[in-house]
């Protein structure tokens, strides 16, 4: 092929192409033909080197969580290291609630925690995508309380994960509820991450499982009292706090119809089950659980007092839990960071 012609299959003239700003990612997209798609590739590199040059150098901006300038120009302050810092869970976890199972646990049957043989809660099985803990943790506190509305496409994106290992036993067909707040709440922080998170992991997941029929239904459960931050109360102040919290607004919608219940973060799973409660009372055949986060339990020795302190005081949970049983303090040293638990 002579230089002239090669110089006529490359010109985009000669391409039905369009070429496509994204705004949340602040990168050139081309849209080709397959055959011409690597060429094409090599141009947007080109092209784009230079523009994320000279926007960090008009524009210079850090990552909202670790403080390090961004190499290139996006909506989205997070750095791809800090991204990179988000794994997903591994290890044992409990086959209901996801909790992680002690060294007894792992070797029963059915790999149930003992909280959820003593008390099994109303919905099938919850997952969550990681810990919350490091990276994970701030991510949320930047969509949270930063308002860094940008970071809630790529952190549905991890939920959507999470979701994907309901695929092989959770119905087709599910209405997604993301957990609501209390409308003084909602007026506070002025949205719901909830509801976002579960918008973004939709989208994902048309993709990754089109199988799935997943119908967004976000004003079908209300909180009808506004609940005290559960930060520093114990399980079972927990249980109390949103006893009678939820409402369905409309039985009929949900009567016979399996749900997934999204949420942010699962501490003791309180939450969860005073939500799962209030579905599968108003007629929910089933209740399915997915969250971005859960805390990690923090096993401690029953006969090491000193242990039992520093976990308590690690989790930044209050004086009153002295008085509370083993269990109930085992169950309260989560790694929740003082948030508000699911």
């Amino acid at each position: 092929m002579d230089e002239g012609r090669r110089r006529h299959v490359l010109s985009p003239a000669s391409l039905n192409v369009r070429c496509v700003f994204r705004s949340d990612s602040g990168s050139l997209t081309l849209d080709v033909p397959p055959s011409e798609t690597s060429a094409w590739r090599a141009i947007a590199r080109v092209l784009r080197s230079p523009l994320d040059a000279v926007s960090c150098a008009l524009l210079p901006a850090l990552c909202s969580l670790c403080g390090s300038p961004l190499p290139q120009f996006s909506s989205v302050p997070i750095c791809g290291a800090c991204w990179a810092e988000m794994p997903a869970l591994s290890g044992s976890a409990c086959a209901r609630c996801g909790d992680t199972l002690n060294e007894p646990e792992i070797g029963t049957a059915e790999t149930i925690c003992r909280a959820c043989r003593m008390a099994p809660p109303m919905f099938l099985r919850s997952v969550a995508y990681s810990v919350y803990e490091g990276r994970v943790r701030d991510a949320i506190h930047a969509l949270k309380y930063d308002r860094i509305h940008s970071a809630a496409r790529r952190l549905g994106y991890l939920l959507a994960l999470a979701i994907g290992q309901l695929a092989a036993e959770a119905p087709a067909q599910m209405l997604v509820i993301p957990v609501p707040l209390h409308r003084s709440k909602h007026t506070e922080r002025g949205f719901n991450q909830a509801r976002q998170l579960a918008m973004h992991a939709l989208k994902k997941l048309q993709g990754t499982h089109p199988e799935w029929q997943l119908t967004l239904a976000p004003d079908t459960l209300m909180r009808i009292r506004a609940t005290e931050s559960p930060a520093a109360l114990t399980p079972r102040q927990r249980r109390i706090n949103v006893r009678g919290a939820f409402m369905v607004s409309n039985e009929q919608a949900i009567r016979g119809r399996d749900i997934l219940l999204i949420d942010d973060i699962l501490t003791t799973g309180a939450t969860a089950r005073a939500a799962a409660k209030t579905l599968v009372d108003a007629g929910a055949n089933s209740v399915w659980v997915a969250t971005l986060a859960r805390a990690r339990r923090i096993h401690m020795r029953r006969d090491s007092r000193s242990a039992r302190d520093a976990s308590l005081h690690d989790a930044g949970n209050s004086g009153s839990e002295a008085n509370a049983p083993v269990d109930e303090r085992e169950q309260a040293s989560m790694s929740s960071g003082n948030q508000p638990s699911f």
